[in-house]
């Protein structure tokens, strides 16, 4: 049995789950999200809560469906009602980085600054080094920041570069001094 998949998902007020066509659709405050659903994969939405079944429980693939599509249910109803927020911070001697418009200029000691085009989903703010990015989905929230990161990954002598706030860096000693 697939302990995630076998809850059930409350839906706050506010956030309609409608089911059609093999197309969940989660709509509230914080904007729509849509999703194909898998044919294997049934979701029953009765009295404000959400449930999801499988047709096998005793298979392993639809076992691993039933789980991943309850987390996909519950992140998009929690999406649409509170949304994802994720921090990235820069660090370095130079390293810089402002809002242009609604795209981020990062200056992280290339030759020319990096100009990352945000999504229209992603929303961006910028305050000291500390980048902010919000959104309803979290999937792209994710891919958004780790795309980010990317651009230059936090260096374990010095820790420089761009790194998630929560992340913790493992830093190496540099080349100790030859003993005369």
């Amino acid at each position: 049995m697939s302990r995630i998949g076998k809850q059930t998902i409350e839906i706050p007020t506010g956030v309609t789950v409608t089911v059609s066509d093999s197309i969940l659709a989660v709509k509230g405050p914080k904007g729509d999200l849509s999703r194909p659903v898998h044919e294997l994969v049934t979701i029953n939405i009765a009295d404000g809560v959400a449930t999801v079944d499988v047709q096998n429980k005793e298979e392993k693939f639809e076992r691993s469906l039933w789980g991943t599509f309850s987390a996909h249910v519950k992140n998009m109803v929690l999406g649409v009602s509170e949304g994802f927020t994720r921090q990235l911070e820069v660090n370095g001697v130079g390293y810089r980085v402002a809002m242009q418009g609604t795209d981020l200029k990062i200056e992280v000691g290339f030759s020319h600054p990096v100009i990352y085009t945000m999504p229209a989903e992603v929303k961006a703010s910028v305050e000291k080094n500390v980048i902010t990015l919000n959104s309803a989905n979290k999937e792209k929230l994710g891919q958004i920041a780790s795309e980010i990161r990317a651009i230059r990954k936090p260096e374990p002598y010095k820790g420089k570069g761009i790194k998630y706030m929560e992340e913790v860096i493992r830093r190496k000693a540099g080349k100790s001094a030859k003993a005369a």
